[in-house]
């Protein structure tokens, strides 16, 4: 199955207030395993740039100032997402800042029913915990030493990979399929044994000739251990 793990920065907090999006990052996975395609965009909000959220982020006015409009680019993105279901964390914050921007250009919202929300899943899972990425990362051991300011690229990498530890690991599938295809598309794992032809049991007994050339093999060896 085909989904989308994505993160969003911003200007702030509330779109109906101002805001803007200002970058998006998502990673594509099949079967929990990311397939190595990207979409990944900064965008000129124009407007100031709050210190806060600078702060969290890194992205000044001045970097952002020549970057392409939100709906520039609001095809290309769409086309990426497709129809898959959308995975994020905290993912009303998320969607309430992509339907903002996307009805900005008149484009159609991004419907709810494909939103798959980490942080209520982490929170079903780990009641009374700590349930920001980086404690979820720090929880299943996932490598965030690279991750100094908050962005959005990195942060749905690094998301892709909590997203796959909350819902048991990778391994999601033990039934073999007879069909042709990847191991990823028959058996839902990479851990899987690949399907071959059946081939009959070998024989697990030597042969008079490999007895008799053993025996002659074993007068070579001089005082060996099992005659002392």
């Amino acid at each position: 199955m085909r989904e989308i793990v994505f993160d969003t920065e911003t200007t702030g907090l509330d779109p109906q207030t101002g805001d803007r999006l200002v970058e998006i990052g998502c990673i594509e996975i099949v079967n929990r395993i990311p397939t190595g395609e990207t979409f990944h965009g900064y965008f000129n909000p124009q407007r100031d740039m709050p210190m806060e959220a600078e702060r969290v982020h890194g992205l000044s006015a001045t970097f952002l100032s020549d970057k392409p409009l939100f709906s520039e680019r609001a095809q290309e993105l769409l086309d990426f997402l497709g129809d898959a279901p959308l995975v994020a964390h905290n993912a009303q914050f998320d969607f309430g800042f992509l339907n903002f921007e996307l009805a900005a250009c008149d484009l159609a919202a991004v419907s709810h029913e494909r939103m798959i929300d980490t942080l209520a899943i982490a929170r079903k899972r780990h009641p009374g915990a700590k349930h920001t990425l980086d404690a979820l990362c720090s929880r299943y051991g996932v490598d965030r030493s690279h991750r100094v300011l908050h962005g959005a690229l990195l942060d749905a990498e690094l998301l892709a990979q909590v997203y796959v530890e909350l819902l048991g690991g990778r391994q999601i599938g033990l039934g073999l399929a007879v069909d042709q295809g990847t191991e990823v598309e028959r058996t839902g794992s990479v851990f899987a044994p690949k399907l071959g032809e059946h081939r009959p049991a070998r024989p697990h007994f030597a042969t008079d000739d490999e007895i008799t050339r053993h025996k002659e093999f074993l007068k070579t060896i001089s005082s060996p251990l099992w005659t002392q």
